[in-house]
């Protein structure tokens, strides 16, 4: 069965079983009533999976590959922070009426910064380093910049990712490993969304540097499942298992900025039906 799955089970558990309420206390998110949307929720959530086993994409319900990445790379690839470049509605609750989200997400990955080398923005700066000094400790992103959070229409929530190569032995090529570090997430909606989104990130990056990918680390500072959530993840988490899917990445691709989302596919992908009409809490 999945490993994905395995670990999605555990974690919601875990949190059902063993997390504290916010029920009572100051929160900002409200559901569409207005009524105030509580959780619960656990700290320091810390999930490994190894992409040389399998892609970690649960087979409990259906995750939208091709839409996960495409919302990947119009933060990584196209540095947008406009939802009219986005080919999905994930965002429109924060963009105003020009498409904006304001100075978040794509626009704090499109920013030069300059360095020894030149002027850079920081995708550029990860692919330039782990093509010429991959043993660096100092490969890493950082999209959480204070001087903009007041131009942000919500701050980031997967806001940093720490890459490392390893030499592994008996594998012939470079390993490419990183973490994924984000301050909040909603289980039930993003979860699985974001781990494939990243995980696609790091087998991309891994083949255009002619490396391998190999372990995604995501830490969670807030793992919450909320109120109005609690029965769907009850029910989610007792569905059948089925095996791991099998991901294809077009081989053909040696440039980052060349990757659609019709370049990855998830084949034998069998899953549970799908949860619809999810109620987000903005």
């Amino acid at each position: 069965m999945s490993c994905a799955d395995q670990i999605f089970v555990a974690m919601c558990r875990d949190i059902l079983d063993n997390g504290t309420s916010t029920e009572g206390e100051k929160v900002r998110p409200k559901w569409e009533d207005g009524s105030f949307a509580y959780t619960i929720k656990r700290f320091g959530v810390v999930n490994r999976y190894d992409l040389q086993k399998e892609f970690p994409a649960i087979t409990l319900r259906r995750t939208a590959i091709k839409s996960a990445t495409n919302e990947m790379l119009w933060i990584w690839q196209k540095k947008s922070n406009n939802i009219r470049d986005l080919k999905s509605s994930v965002w429109d609750e924060w963009a105003d009426e020009t498409g904006s989200i304001g100075k978040a997400y794509g626009y704090q990955m499109g920013v030069k910064h300059k360095y020894r080398e030149g002027m850079m923005d920081q995708v550029d700066r990860v692919i330039y380093d782990l093509k010429n000094n991959p043993f660096s400790r100092r490969i890493m992103t950082n999209i959480y910049v204070h001087a903009d959070l007041n131009e942000m229409h919500l701050y980031p929530c997967a806001y940093s990712m720490t890459f490392n190569v390893t030499a592994d032995k008996g594998n012939d090529r470079l390993v490419l490993n990183a973490i994924l570090n984000q301050r909040s997430q909603d289980v039930l909606a993003a979860n699985n969304w974001n781990v494939c989104q990243y995980a696609v990130l790091v087998h991309m990056l891994a083949q255009v540097c002619g490396m391998q990918a190999g372990e995604l680390v995501h830490v969670i500072a807030d793992a919450h499942i909320y109120d109005r959530h609690i029965p769907l993840v009850e029910e989610l988490i007792t569905r059948k298992q089925y095996p791991a899917p099998k991901f294809w990445i077009n081989p053909e691709i040696t440039d980052f900025y060349r990757f659609t989302e019709d370049d990855i596919r998830l084949d034998d992908y069998v899953t549970g039906e799908q949860i619809r009409n999810i109620p987000i809490a903005v």
